[in-house]
């Protein structure tokens, strides 16, 4: 039977022609019956609907090396060739990029932490979906979970403006509401169980693709992940000590939570006071903190430590996290980039400074314990103006470089870890055949600088190439109000 349909196979690729459709049907079959798809079909790729990247270097996140890319074949939005030989090769009909030596292919961004919310006046969030998404995907973030949304019916619109090609941006992956205090009208004495299984039930069916607790009590948590968990999603929380009636990590992971953020919890976070009150103070290196990272590993609990976030409210002068590369306003309306103007300087949080020093020590203290395979990227940024969270992944890849984090590590954290936090790691986060084609190119090896990541030169998604400065061109002085008029909406 075996050697019938292998016949069959090559009667159809023998043909002159292959069109897409058929090309990436006989790359997915070939693949499933473990045969060598390319020995089929590689004189045909360049008559399809192909991308050829050659030239360079390559970083697929699966090793923790670069090597020379002899060649990557992109067939129908997904990788049909990694490492191709391309000599003899026609290539007559497909798109070719040819890069320079000194340019670097790396796997997609996955930001687990996006925000696309802005608080430019400090009183309201709103989520902005036409600058940020473009931002977002310049920056080679080619795909985005906005963990909570503050105006979740835009987000879905923007996710399908995306889907269907008519806005340029990041593959989004849906949060949905935050389910917990900060919604507005959340009234936890009146939701339970089934109201909470109602409620995922709804924003499944609006094609959410994971969820997020903040401010939520143990009765409704233990209900979202149970629910979130019947239709095969992930649940990720900003949680608390036990203080007040929040749910401390620890607890949240023995109901079976996928993902973590901030700060990882335990008895080092006594409820007898607030997480952050507790953060000043933590000692990375006492028994009750050794526990928690035990916990997380024997759970297999995801980690998302948001280095710089807290960075924002911190004494950040001369810190080389939140140097500009670009000038972020730049994407502010004319109005509201002279409202920025008129501010004071901001005020400096202690709370979050003493936090911002610590948390890299405790990302260490996790990574050196064998939570490495563990750790997810999420900048955590709703902007205020100064700075956008489209750049922020590549100041959060710096901080853990900082940390003590190797950078080839790194790079997976920002790209496989994330995919695979969010049940994806099978279509994406990695460059090899059979996955999405996300990709960036940056200029200079970024495991000997990981700064190098900021140098983008172009990006990829599904197989569409974009120029990343034609793209922040694009939507120079568009974000915020037009002008006073306007400033109460934002």
């Amino acid at each position: 039977m075996i050697t019938e349909r292998i016949a069959a196979f090559r009667a159809v690729v023998s043909r002159p022609r292959l069109d897409a459709l058929r090309l990436g049907m006989v790359m997915s079959v070939c693949i499933a019956l473990g045969l060598p798809a390319v020995a089929y079909t590689q004189a045909d790729a360049a008559t399809a609907d192909t991308v050829i990247v050659k030239g360079g270097w390559l970083f697929d996140a699966v090793h923790d090396d670069v090597r020379r890319n002899t060649g990557i074949v992109i067939v129908s939005g997904k990788f049909f060739e990694v490492d191709a030989d391309l000599s003899g090769r026609d290539l007559a009909g497909a798109r070719v990029v040819e890069l320079d030596d000194d340019e670097y292919i790396l796997p997609g961004i996955f930001d687990l932490h996006a925000h696309y919310n802005v608080n430019l006046f400090g009183h309201n969030r709103r989520d902005e979906v036409v600058v940020q998404p473009v931002v977002y995907l310049a920056n080679g973030v080619t795909s985005t979970f906005p963990a909570g949304e503050y105006n979740p019916e835009d987000m879905a619109a923007l996710r399908e403006r995306v889907d269907r090609g008519e806005q340029p941006g990041p593959h989004i992956y849906n949060s949905g509401p935050y389910f917990g205090s900060v919604r507005k009208g959340w009234d936890p004495d009146k939701l339970t169980a089934d109201s909470i299984y109602a409620e995922v039930d709804y924003w499944v069916s609006r094609g959410v693709k994971g969820f997020k607790a903040k401010g939520i009590g143990p009765v409704q948590l233990r209900a979202l992940i149970e629910r979130a968990h019947q239709h095969g999603l992930t649940v990720t929380g900003h949680l608390g000590s036990g203080y007040r009636g929040s749910v401390n990590p620890r607890d949240a992971i023995m109901m079976g939570i996928d993902r973590i953020e901030h700060f990882m919890g335990g008895d080092a976070l006594p409820a007898t006071q607030s997480a952050y009150a507790s953060l000043v103070d933590l000692n990375v290196d006492s028994p009750e903190f050794r526990r928690i990272i035990q916990l997380y590993l024997k759970h297999h609990v995801y980690f998302d430590a948001t280095l710089t976030a807290y960075g924002y409210a911190a004494n950040n002068d001369g810190d080389e996290a939140f140097t500009h590369w670009v000038d972020e306003t730049k994407f502010l309306t004319p109005y509201m980039q002279s409202e920025l103007k008129k501010r004071p300087p901001s005020r400096v949080s202690e709370q979050f400074d003493r936090i911002y020093r610590i948390k890299p020590k405790a990302l260490k203290a996790f990574y050196d314990a064998g939570g490495g395979d563990l750790i997810t990227l999420g900048t955590d940024h709703p902007s205020t103006g100064e700075y956008l969270p489209g750049f922020s992944s590549h100041r959060e890849m710096f901080a853990m470089v900082r940390a003590g984090i190797p950078p080839a590590k790194v790079l997976q954290i920002a790209t496989i870890h994330g995919a695979r936090a969010i049940g994806m790691g099978d279509r994406l986060g990695t460059i090899e055949t059979g996955k999405l084609a996300d990709l960036f190119v940056v200029r200079g090896n970024p495991l000997e600088d990981i700064r190098n990541t900021r140098k983008v030169q172009l990006v990829m998604k599904g197989g569409v190439v974009y120029d990343p400065a034609a793209l922040l061109k694009s939507v120079e002085g568009k974000l915020g109000p037009a002008g006073p008029e306007d400033a109460a909406n934002w």
